[in-house]
Order: structure tokens, then sequence, then C-alpha cells
């Protein structure tokens, strides 16, 4: 090994089972990282202050801190938070929840609370996420908007990923009430809008009918870049508060952020028509919620690094990965393409056995809700679930992409991505 790690680090490394060729092709890997930390690093700081100014503008004091019960009336912390959260993201108005259950309840509620029956969603980016395929109706399921009269359209990208404005405008038509603009890729095999492009696809969509509601699932994306999609004509922004804007420290909950009027409906469908905002105890989370946020910039920011590590890990032994470490990132998650069932597994044993709760437990595929093929998860988190904290999942078909995320600290991030590439060594399959 080289001087780069000291003695007493090697022997906690070895304790942990990871080998000298391990460690020497991740000091290499981080060598070849040092630039683009610099530059994430000078991200989190602008949104730092970001968050920062708009905690200070809405004079947060202790009082805001404390939580409510029942029906949650007069909660002045909650009403601050959402406060908070519209000028963060640049907007008129936000829903923050414990309520939201995750990202795709929060997406329900604002598709839900802003369609009805007759209109029509388009999806300019290819098919979403594949828990919404059962909201919206593309497999059929009790419930679905489908069976409450809205239909659904797609545009795919071009085979270079670059949007087809052809087929969006041909889509687009007298029904066309909402655009669903998904910013991270999921588990299909595109890229990661960039807020730019995503800039650019609201202008598009608008100029051909103006009056149609852009909708952005900024899941994975918050304070990754320096601007939100918000910022840009987006006119709801939705989130979950176990990824990023937690700053793993949310227990639960989500936010839809955007115009007051969608709001206003998208409240109207979380409580009742008539209540809306003003019903929703905080029970307790509100100083979770404020300090999550506080800290979510420098959080993100650690996740970020973790993924180019262990990008640039992969793809020096010639894995796909995507996108490569040298590429601007948009969101913090990670695919590596690992061509094998028994690979991808390994990765997430790897990812499993590094984390600090239920380390000890192999993860397994299987037919997760929501998902057509088992799916593989590995998840050792302090909040079940959170995608904020390191973890690694993927489905179980071709190529076996392993989609990595998260790692509170970018030490933890880098553990878990030295112990994914032991556990594919110890099987022989690198």
């Amino acid at each position: 090994m080289s001087a780069g790690l000291d003695e007493s680090l090697l022997d906690m490394y070895r304790a942990a089972g990871l080998s000298e060729r391990v460690l020497a092709l991740g000091e290499a890997a981080e060598a070849q990282c040092k630039a683009r930390f610099a530059e994430i690093d000078a991200i989190a700081e602008y949104n730092q202050m970001k968050v920062l100014n708009a905690l200070r503008e809405h004079r947060i004091g202790e009082a805001h801190l404390s939580p409510s019960t029942g029906y949650g009336y007069n909660d002045i912390g909650r009403d601050a938070l959402e406060a908070v959260y519209a000028s963060v993201f640049g907007t008129e108005d936000a829903l923050v929840r414990a309520q939201l259950v995750s990202g795709t309840h929060a997406l329900t509620v604002a598709l839900f609370g802003n369609l009805r029956p007759g209109d029509e969603i388009l999806s300019p980016v290819g098919k979403p996420y594949d828990t919404l395929d059962e909201v919206i109706g593309i497999r059929p399921q009790r419930g679905s908007l489908r069976e409450y009269g809205v239909s659904y359209r797609q545009a795919d990208l071009k085979e270079d990923g670059s949007f087809d404005f052809d087929a969006i405008r041909d889509n687009i038509n007298e029904k066309t009430r909402l655009v669903e603009i998904q910013r991270s890729k999921g588990y299909a095999a595109r890229k990661t809008l960039s807020v730019a492009e995503i800039a650019e696809l609201i202008r598009f969509v608008k100029s051909v009918k103006p009056d149609v509601i852009c909708m952005v699932d900024n899941c994975y994306g918050e304070f990754v870049e320096r601007r939100e999609p918000s910022e840009f004509g987006a006119d709801l922004l939705v989130g979950s508060l176990i990824k990023n804007p937690g700053g793993g420290l949310a227990p639960i909950g989500g936010y839809i952020a955007g115009k007051r009027e969608l709001i206003e409906n998208a409240a109207y469908r979380l409580t009742a028509p008539g209540l809306g905002k003003e019903l929703g105890a905080s029970l307790g989370v509100t100083r979770q919620f404020f300090q999550g946020l506080f800290l979510a910039p420098t959080v993100t920011a650690s996740a970020e690094k973790g993924a180019i590590f262990a990008a640039q890990l992969y793809q020096n032994l010639g894995f796909p990965v995507n996108p490569r470490a040298e590429e601007l990132r948009h969101d913090i998650i990670q695919s590596v393409d690992l061509k094998s069932p028994e690979a991808l597994s390994a990765f997430c044993i790897g990812i499993q056995a590094a984390s600090p709760v239920d380390s000890f437990v192999k993860p397994e595929a299987w037919d997760m809700p929501g998902y057509e093929e088992p799916v593989i998860m590995a998840a050792g988190t302090f909040v079940s679930g959170a995608s904020i904290e390191l973890s690694a999942d993927g489905p179980m078909r071709p190529p076996y992409t392993a989609y990595f995320q998260g790692g509170l600290t970018y030490a933890h991030a880098k553990i878990g991505v030295l112990m994914s590439l032991q556990k594919l060594a110890d099987a022989g399959l690198v």
C-alpha cells in the first residue's frame, strides 16, 4: 500500500475484511476524484446559504420546534416549515407533511388533487418510475387515475437521450392537463435530467400549451445543483423527505412545492375538501424536519461524493456506469451494470454488510409491491428505507444494474463501495 492510508486505518479496514487489492484500487480511484469533490463542496456551500437564509428570513425560533397533536390547528411550526420550503425552492407555497408517507404518495396526492375526469397526463421523458405505473393505471390497479377517467400518454426520449420535441408536440392535445417530468432515471437506462434540460423542456411545453401544469418529480435531485426546477417554470415540485431534503433526520414525510392554487388542491386531497392545509398534526417531527433541511446540502454532497467514488472505482474495472465519474451529475444515484444476477446480489450484500443497522442480514431479491420483477435491496438504515442513507437496489433483469445512492457521510459511502467490491472479489466475479 502507498502512504495514502496510515497503518492504524489500514488495520481497521483489514479487520472489516477488506483486502490489500481492494484498498489499493480504492485509493487510486479516490485520488482521481479530488477535483470533482471540490466542485461539489462549492455547490453545497451555496445551498447551505440558501437554506440558512430561508430560516433567518422566516425568523425560526424555539417555539416553531414544538409538536402538535389532534387536528393540528394553529401549528405554527408546521406552517413556518412550509414557508421555509417555499423560500428554498422559490415557490408560492408548499405542503410538507409527515402524513405524506413516501415520494410516490406525494406524487399521487399532487396528481389526484389537480386532475379531473377527462384530463390527460403526458410524460415527455418516457415511462415514469415503476411505482407510478399503478397510480396512473399503466398497469391496471384499483383506485388508479385511469379508473377515475384520467388518461395517459408518453413521448419517449430519442436514442441519444435527448427530448423528442416533435413527439411531445404531437401528444399535447385539448385534454392534456399535466406534464409529469421525472428528473431522476429510476430503473431506466437513460441519464438523469439537469435543471437546465428541464427548464428547456418546460419552455417548450408551455409554448405549445401555456396553461398546462408542469410537475417535476424531484426525488434524488434536491441540492445537487445550485438551482431547482421550480425556479425555471415548474408549477409543482415533488419529493420525499427520507431522500435529500430530510438530511438523514426526517423519519418520514414528503413535500409538494409550487403555485398556491395547486398546493391548495393537493392539500384538499391529502386531508379533505374545505380543510386542506389547516389540519395535520406534526406529532413531534417538526424539529427533525427543520434540522434535516438545514443539514441537507452537506449530506447530499456526501452522498454525491460517494456516488462519484463508486463510478470511478467500477469504471476503472471496466464496468459500465451511469453517469461516469468525470461527468456533471444531477442526482445522487449511481448505476453500475454488473452483468449477472450473482454480481448484483454480491454488490448489495456488500452494501448491507457495511451498514450501521442490520449489517448481519443478507439481502435477497423478492416480489416487492409496485415492481414488475423481483428487486434486491440493501438498506441497513436508521430510518427504514431512507435512500439518503447508504443503500443499493436493483431489479433482477439484464443488465443486472445496481442503483447505489446515499451516505450520510462520505467516509461511510466510501466504506460501503469498498465492501461491495470486496464481496464481488470474494465470489470471483472481479
